[in-house]
């Protein structure tokens, strides 16, 4: 019997539960594995383990792993982008941006590394940086939805509105049902003026997802802007329907019952508003539409 018997049995029946989706029995007999002689130099073994580890959070195991790798070769981007998600992880963006830069200058068609360093450098406010890194991972893959998604926000953020819609729309060829790029539509088409487009896609982002209260909210307000009250009360109570526990979609129906001298109801809806968000009786006392109600509140 081949001595690596036991080291190929392991992975084998790790690999049948991974496939069910049985991470602990996966990463049990890994774990099996990797004490075996063999197990060690095997670095297809270390990094499945260090996935595993990383996907049930526990990120010290992980970074252990594919530092072993790098020790076996230094030149493992995938080690080094695997450190940069268990940083990314942990919080330490700017060591995670190290790493996957790192992955990077080893392989520069690395598109994930590229694609999550653009993310790290968003969260971290550097926005060039994070273009610029989008940018080049759509280079490698051009068909890479949340580039395209991310990359429009930024844009949007930094008024750059004609890139933004432009982004936005290619992320849409790619899926046109998402229902967060149809609601980033949506906010770059009334930025740019374009109403109509609005409403539209957020009536289409509504239709993807119900369950996504702010696509409600921003849609009754533009109608609210052209003073089709009821249409946005019809709108925002669509919207509580299939989203009861959104607090603002209760306070904005009150601004607009408020309005329309439907007071009372305008009073319970921010009773309910308020209950589930305390903090908006503060705003009860300066929103200048809720004062024909703040009577209610403060007698």
């Amino acid at each position: 019997m081949s001595k690596d018997y036991k080291f190929r049995s392991y992975k084998n029946i790790a690999s049948m539960f991974e496939e069910k989706r049985e991470i602990s029995k996966a990463i049990s007999f890994y774990e099996k594995a990797y004490s075996e002689p063999s197990g060690r130099g095997d670095i297809e073994l270390l990094i499945k383990l260090a996935l595993l580890y990383d996907e049930v959070d526990e990120l010290d195991k992980s970074e252990k792993m594919y530092n072993e790798v790098i020790i076996l070769n230094s030149k493992e981007a995938r080690a080094y982008y695997g450190l940069g998600t268990v940083k990314d992880n942990m919080g330490d963006l700017t060591e995670a941006i190290s790493f996957y830069r790192k992955a990077t200058d080893i392989d520069n068609d690395y598109e994930k590394a590229y694609f999550f360093m653009a993310n790290a450098y968003d969260e971290l406010g550097e926005k060039e940086e994070a273009i610029e890194n989008y940018l080049k991972a759509l280079e490698i893959q051009p068909m890479d939805f949340w580039a395209h998604v991310n990359l429009a926000s930024i844009y949007e953020e930094l008024n750059e509105d004609e890139k933004a819609l432009e982004e936005i729309e290619t992320a849409l060829i790619i899926n046109e049902y998402n229902y967060l790029a149809l609601f980033n539509a949506a906010v770059i088409n009334k930025k740019l003026g374009n109403v109509s487009k609005a409403k539209e896609y957020y009536e289409k982002s509504i239709e993807s997802e119900a369950f996504y209260g702010y696509s409600y909210l921003n849609l009754a307000l533009l109608y609210k802007m052209e003073n089709e009250y009821e249409k946005a009360v019809e709108i925002l109570s669509s919207g509580i329907r299939y989203n009861p526990d959104e607090c603002s979609l209760y306070y904005n129906r009150a601004c607009i019952l408020c309005n329309i001298g439907r007071l009372e109801e305008a009073v319970e809806d921010m009773k309910k508003g308020i209950e589930l968000y305390p903090k908006f009786i503060e705003y009860v006392k300066r929103d200048k539409e809720l004062r024909p109600i703040r009577e209610f509140f403060f007698s």
